[in-house]
């Protein structure tokens, strides 16, 4: 099915400011809320449409990404939409709660539904994997679901208690003439539940720390600084809550031959000066193999040759960078008699002749 475009869902134009983007979502959450429409799926697809638009255009990398490579772009980075209400609920409840008050009556009913912590991982590579691409497994620790009591926090073959001071609701409410004060029960501490007799493995908290392989899949052409999401891959949420996210940070080893600029690879080659003074087809290594490459008489020091498509592949598109040859002249050092008299000889040739 073809996805419809983010901005024409805003109903905005490309250029429109974020303050533009964020007016017209909160319009479109208003009007299609599934409080406000039960039972009409056109309304609810309506809704969760525009909160993927907004996720998308309200974060800037999201949206640069968006703009020139469009739903594919974002599909590479792992990004994958919302997977139900509560995830929408949990992103923007900020939103919600400025439109109506509260996030929703789902929201009331789970105050304390919320997403997992990110993670950050920082990775070394060396240039050459940097240059190509590679498969990698790396070992993560992260809090997850317990898996003893499932994360409810309960001992086995026990479960949460209703809060008698609020009733299961998470907050009082409180009367004062023409004043109804609302605040979160000081018994659950507006969980709504109260846990008697905690599980032993995670100490009530419904969270236990694991280690699990994460396989990554590095896009040549990344560099130090590219950063890679795995959307799900960070701690589990709180009561139902989606998993956060795995940040990984890319650190490029540098190499002993080449050096990077952008997606071209830049290489100093040594000459003799014989070579530089008459010329000579030399052999210079590349990233995959190496090449000829016909110096012509009278070459300088700083002179530079360019090999096209033998560069870094470009990491959010086809083709690839050039590879750039930097000439210097080599002096000789630890010259044989013979040696200097002949270069003596050629000095005074020279002199002559000029």
């Amino acid at each position: 099915m073809i996805k419809k475009d983010y901005y024409e869902i805003l109903g905005v134009k490309k250029t429109a400011a974020d303050e533009e983007i964020k007016k017209n979502y909160r319009k479109i959450a208003m009007q299609c809320h599934p409080d406000r429409n039960p039972g009409d799926k056109q309304a609810e697809e309506r809704f969760k449409e525009a909160a993927e638009a907004y996720e998308v255009l309200s974060d800037p990398q999201k949206r640069e990404i968006y703009d020139h490579y469009g739903h594919e772009g974002l599909s590479s980075t792992g990004f994958r939409g919302f997977s139900g209400f509560e995830d929408i609920f949990s992103h923007f409840g900020d939103i919600f709660e400025d439109i109506f008050g509260f996030s929703s009556s789902r929201g009331r009913s789970r105050s304390f539904v919320r997403a997992g912590a990110d993670l950050r991982y920082d990775l070394n590579i060396s240039f050459m994997d940097a240059a190509f691409g590679l498969s990698k497994t790396i070992e993560i620790k992260k809090l997850a679901t317990c898996s003893k009591c499932e994360g409810s926090g309960c001992s086995p073959g026990t479960q949460p208690e209703t809060c008698r001071t609020c009733q299961g609701r998470g907050q009082v409410i409180q009367s004062s003439g023409f004043f109804t004060i609302s605040s979160t029960c000081p018994q659950c501490g507006g969980h709504g539940k109260l846990i008697r007799k905690p599980c032993h493995n995670c100490q009530g908290t419904g969270k236990e720390t694991v280690k699990k392989n994460v396989q990554l899949k590095i896009p040549a052409g990344v560099e130090t600084g590219s950063r890679l999401r795995l959307r799900g891959e960070g701690e589990s949420g709180e009561h139902g809550g989606p998993n956060g996210d795995l940040y990984v940070f890319v650190h490029v080893e540098e190499h002993e031959i080449f050096k990077r600029s952008g997606d071209d690879i830049i290489c100093r080659v040594p000459i003799s000066f014989v070579q530089a003074a008459l010329g000579a087809t030399i052999e210079v290594p590349t990233l995959q193999d190496k090449e000829k490459i016909k110096i012509p008489k009278g070459t300088q020091t700083g002179k530079t040759f360019r090999l096209k498509g033998k560069g870094v592949p470009h990491v959010r598109g086809y083709g690839r960078g050039d590879q750039i040859i930097e000439i210097f002249v080599r002096t000789p050092v630890n010259l044989s008699k013979k040696e200097e008299d002949i270069l003596r000889e050629f000095e005074k040739l020279n002199t002559t002749a000029n």
